[in-house]
Parts: structure tokens; C-alpha cells; sequence
């Protein structure tokens, strides 16, 4: 079986792990030693550790031992799991000799290339604080294989120790307004506005949503409560979580920021960059799926992307206060909402995957799929229901990309493509090469062009 890539999961004996990003035929036994001894850099270790389906501790010390090990981890997954990219980690542990005083106490990230004349394969190591992690099944999102930038300046290096820039584990001390100073207006709406900001105490610009809501001291615990879940997602393509606080009755949600925007000031977007986007779009949602998060939420302006070609997802609705608080005025994410939704029927994946074939419609053709008048927003919710669902043109798109979208937006939930049938559709596997350049490019000239227009208009 050619095993995809996943994650080993380094279990320290102090308050942290070590993720590690590998391609299971392509590393030895010494270069997995080589590794650890980076995580734990004043301990001998000589082997390590495994859990076999019985929790009993196996141990690993020679290359048969570990293809041994990746056999016994490939065969608790399912077909299914392994073809969309649904992986847990495998977690390792290492025999330490020689316990040091302290061992990577700053979090240090790893990166670790092959130099051009070596087979070493691609490697991260990322530190995961214990209290953010997530539980053993989790999955980790596999879709496309690591891909090292040509202009990586270790490409032809050793193994280096870099310091990480402010991830979603970051501690930021974000109590209140004052903290931050904000920069610019990065758009709005009826469900609040977005700000560029600067985290004065450690100099960190970050995005920041805030909505005006007129709760109880109760309702806001609430709301800070289930907005925490966003410290569990810890992937590349959902977009990092700093913090959320009150004041004064307006919920602050400091995050990452994309410096690209959101996507619905691109459209349209040409196939094939819009294929590469959808990916990444994709690989966010099943990895929410996986923690049994859904978005609730997807349309254009809730998926970013930035100059150098990363596409996340943001804004998903976690919170049901939240979502409950701000439904009064929230009207416009209805028109992306599956038919089941707007009839208050029971709804699940499927009305997800409705949702994603209306963005990508959207974005494909730079117009929205029913005819749409905000004034009368009942009218639009009565046409998704009845009317025929709206088809892409076969002389404008490829045939693959318009039977997804057509899967997609089905009436019937059960008609839908499932996130297995989307993982293996043909539009997505041809799209599914990890080369975030194609983004990045198209990106920075449409930016261009539009700070142009801007300028003449």
C-alpha cells in the first residue's frame, strides 16, 4: 500500500509535543533519532516508543521495527479515512537516558530539508502546548503532500532551529480595547465590523471582528466559553485564533491576518487557481469535521487568502450564543444557507456542502446563482427552495468543475456529494498538486490591479 503522508507526534514528559510531518517510505530509523534529538537536544536517546491497538508499548530500534510500526498504524484506518486525508497522529515516545534541565522550554519550531544531494524528505516539527491538544483520533489535514519553497534557505542546509512567529498557541494578554490600536478598516456588515490592528504590548498585527451585542454577564461566559474551541484548531488552512474578549457590551475575536482579504473581492477566479483554492477550502472542512465543528457559515467573504498563497477558512459560527445573539440581523449569510436551513429542518454535512457549491459557483462566475434582490431577502430564500437550482455553463467551465458544483447544490441533502466523493472527485485531484505559487501570483497582480483602480477611479 503506498502510505500518505501524516503526522508522528513526539510525547515529551514535560508540558509540550512535538508535531512532526512524515513520508513513511521515505525516512530510516537514524533520521527519526536525528529528529528527537533536535526536540530533546541534552537527553541519549537510542529508541523510541509506540502504542500498539492493546496500549501496550512497542519499541522501535531499527528500520524493520519502524516500517513495523507505520504497518500497525496504516491498519487501524479505514480505506475511506486514508483516501480524504482523515489521519490521527501517531504518537511516539522517546527512552530518554539522560534527563537535562530544560528541554526546548521556548517552544522552538524545527524544520528540517534534504539538501539536493540527499533523500532526507521533507519534515516539520511544530510545538503543541499539552493543554490545546486535541484527542487521540483526531485527524490531521493530508490532502497534498508538504511542498518546499525553491527559495527556502535551507533547502541546502542542515537541520535548523528557527524561533515560530505567533500561531494560534500564542498567549496574547488581550483583556481589553486599550491593548489595541486599530489600523484600518477592512470591511463589515450587518454581523459587525473588521479591523486591521495592532497588539501594541507585543507588536503583533492581527485582525479583529467586532460585533455590538446586547447580552448578560451569563451569555458573554457562555460565548467566550464555546469560542475557545477555536484553540483546537491548529491547521494551515483555518485561520489562527489569538483571542476573544468583551467590553462594554461588543465581543472582540482577535485573529490572524491575511494580508489578500477575503475572496469575494477576486471573483471571478480563473479554473485553475480556483481549483487550487478549493483544495484548501476542502482540506479546512474535513479537518472541522474531524473535531465535529461545522462551519455554518461559508460564502466568499468568510475565506481568505494571503500574498503568499495560503487559502483559510475564518468567521465559522462555533458558537451557538453567538450565532443566536447576531441572528436577528445576520441576514445576509441566509442566501448561502442549504434548503433544509432555511426550511428549520435538521441539517448537518450535507447543507455544508450545499454552501460550498454556491461559493464556488460564486466565485467562478463573479455573480451570485439566484437572482438576488436585498430588500427582499424572503423572496431569495423562497427561489432557492423552489426554483430549479441554477447550472454552470459547459462552454465556460471544464466538465469535471461543473458536475462538482452541480453535485454540490443539490435539493436533497442525500443527493449530495459526500466529503469522501468531493476528496477523490476528479476536479479536486487535478487541482491537488500543493502549488500555492499559482495562488500567490494571481493574488498579488489582482491586487495590483485593483489598488490601480482605485487609484483612477
Amino acid at each position: 500500500m503506498n502510505q500518505p503522508p501524516f503526522t508522528i507526534r513526539i510525547r515529551t514528559e514535560q508540558e509540550q509535543d512535538m508535531d512532526w510531518m512524515v513520508q513513511p517510505n521515505a525516512i530510516t530509523f537514524h533520521q527519526a533519532l536525528e529528529v528527537i534529538a533536535q526536540v530533546l537536544p541534552q537527553t541519549s536517546v537510542t529508541a523510541f516508543e509506540y502504542e500498539d491497538e492493546d496500549n501496550e508499548r512497542i519499541t522501535v530500534r531499527s528500520d524493520e521495527e519502524m516500517a513495523a510500526m507505520f504497518q500497525a498504524y496504516f491498519e487501524t484506518l479505514s480505506e475511506d479515512d486514508i483516501q480524504c486525508g482523515l489521519l490521527p497522529p501517531l504518537i511516539i515516545y522517546p527512552r530518554v537516558g539522560k534527563t537535562p534541565q530544560n528541554r526546548n522550554k521556548f517552544g522552538l519550531k524545527i524544520d528540517t530539508h534534504p539538501s539536493s544531494k540527499s533523500s532526507k524528505p521533507v519534515q516539520t516539527v511544530k510545538h503543541i502546548p499539552r493543554q490545546n491538544q486535541k484527542p487521540k483520533t483526531e485527524p490531521t489535514e493530508n490532502l497534498a503532500p508538504t511542498q518546499v519553497p525553491v527559495n527556502d534557505p535551507n533547502i541546502a542546509g542542515a537541520p535548523t532551529i528557527l524561533i515560530p512567529q505567533p500561531q494560534n498557541q500564542t498567549e496574547f494578554h488581550l483583556q481589553n480595547e486599550p491593548d489595541l490600536k486599530f489600523l484600518q478598516v477592512l470591511g463589515g456588515g450587518s454581523g459587525g465590523q473588521v479591523y486591521r490592528a495592532l497588539h501594541q504590548p507585543t507588536g503583533t498585527v492581527m485582525a479583529v471582528k467586532m460585533v455590538k451585542l446586547e447580552v448578560d454577564q451569563k451569555t458573554q461566559e457562555q460565548i467566550l466559553s464555546e469560542l475557545d474551541i477555536l484553540n483546537k484548531c491548529q491547521s494551515s488552512v483555518i485561520i489562527g485564533f489569538y483571542k476573544a474578549f468583551f467590553n462594554e457590551n461588543r465581543i472582540y475575536i482577535c485573529t490572524e491576518f491575511m494580508d489578500g482579504g477575503a475572496l469575494d473581492k477576486y471573483a471571478p477566479i480563473p479554473e485553475p487557481v480556483l481549483g487550487r483554492m478549493a483544495v484548501n477550502i476542502i482540506k479546512g472542512l474535513c479537518y472541522m469535521w474531524s473535531l465535529k465543528i461545522l462551519h455554518r457559515d461559508i460564502k466568499p467573504s468568510n475565506i481568505l487568502v494571503n500574498t503568499q498563497g495560503q487559502v483559510k477558512l475564518c468567521d465559522f459560527g462555533v458558537s451557538t450564543q453567538l450565532e443566536r445573539s447576531i441572528a436577528k440581523t445576520y441576514i445576509g449569510s441566509n442566501a448561502y444557507m442549504a434548503p433544509e436551513r432555511i426550511k428549520g429542518e435538521d441539517y448537518g454535512t450535507p447543507a455544508e456542502i450545499w454552501s460550498l457549491g454556491i461559493t464556488l459557483f460564486e466565485l467562478a462566475t463573479g455573480r451570485f446563482p439566484y437572482k438576488h434582490n436585498p430588500e427582499k431577502p424572503m423572496g431569495l430564500l423562497s427561489s432557492i427552495i423552489s426554483e430549479e437550482t441554477p447550472q454552470l455553463s459547459d462552454d465556460l467551465f471544464s466538465p469535471d468543475f461543473v458536475n462538482l458544483v452541480a453535485h454540490c447544490m443539490q435539493q436533497k441533502p442525500e443527493d449530495r456529494l459526500t466529503l469522501e466523493d468531493i476528496s477523490i472527485h476528479p476536479f479536486i485531484q487535478r487541482h491537488n498538486d500543493g502549488n500555492i505559487a499559482v495562488i500567490a501570483s494571481w493574488v498579488q497582480n489582482r491586487l495590483e490591479e485593483l489598488s490601480q483602480n482605485r487609484m483612477t477611479s
